[in-house]
């Protein structure tokens, strides 16, 4: 299943993510072995497994979080337009080093601000959720036909997401999914991510494997405490 999945969506020419993440991501949940995303209600509050997750932002505004799972994570989706060559290799490979030399490093610096940009949405989204759904433990960013990239709450705060489970490894490319490690790894975060604690030997690492112990399995009381007193809201 990997294998067609990965097949049908690495030569896309990209430029189009609402019209392609969804698809994605449902075929995605099929290939890791997770439930697909529910459908969408009017009443928000009872939306925790939802494409389009709505949250009103800084009292004004509404925003759209384009996947989103209660107690586990927020995720943001884009779709650069790299080449068919870059998107099959990913950024270590010959191909890519050619390209970078034809190219100049302004396209790559381009998409790591593209991705950078998105990891703050989805950052902003988490702070819009109610204050009753607690911070989600993990944002993802998502490259449609690309890679995802994986955050982890440190601080329990919603402050402090960081690379997961390092700097080094915390793009997922699509050959990756290949993978059994990496199909896991998705699964649990999808539908245990307490289970996982990120490869740290600091204190920080103990941390969040507290923080993230805490969220799994999900309750109705849980409510961390230093988050700010945002109301619920559709």
């Amino acid at each position: 299943m990997a294998d067609r999945f990965i097949a049908r969506w690495q030569h896309r020419e990209g430029g189009q993510e609402r019209a392609n993440y969804s698809l994605f991501l449902t075929e995605l949940c099929d290939v890791i072995g997770v439930e697909r995303p529910q459908p969408a209600g009017a009443t928000h509050e009872h939306n925790d497994y939802v494409f389009e997750r709505v949250v009103k932002m800084g009292g004004v505004s509404l925003g759209r979080i384009d996947l989103y799972k209660r107690h586990s994570f927020v995720l943001e989706a884009k779709q650069s337009r790299w080449p068919a060559e870059r998107r099959l290799f990913g950024p270590r490979s010959a191909a890519a080093v050619r390209d970078e030399a034809r190219r100049g490093r302004g396209a790559a610096r381009a998409w790591e601000g593209l991705m950078l940009s998105a990891k703050r949405q989805a950052q902003d989204y988490a702070r819009a959720l109610p204050a009753s759904h607690g911070w989600p433990p993990f944002l993802l960013v998502c490259d449609v036909g690309h890679c995802i990239e994986v955050y982890a709450d440190v601080s329990g705060r919603g402050d402090d997401y960081v690379h997961y489970p390092d700097r080094r490894s915390f793009r997922i490319y699509l050959d990756d999914l290949r993978r059994d490690a990496v199909r896991d790894q998705l699964r649990r975060i999808w539908n245990d991510p307490g289970s996982l604690a990120p490869a740290r030997d600091a204190a920080p690492g103990r941390g969040i494997a507290e923080r993230l112990a805490a969220l799994a399995p999900p309750g109705p009381s849980m409510r961390p405490t230093a988050r700010p007193a945002l109301p619920d809201h559709p």
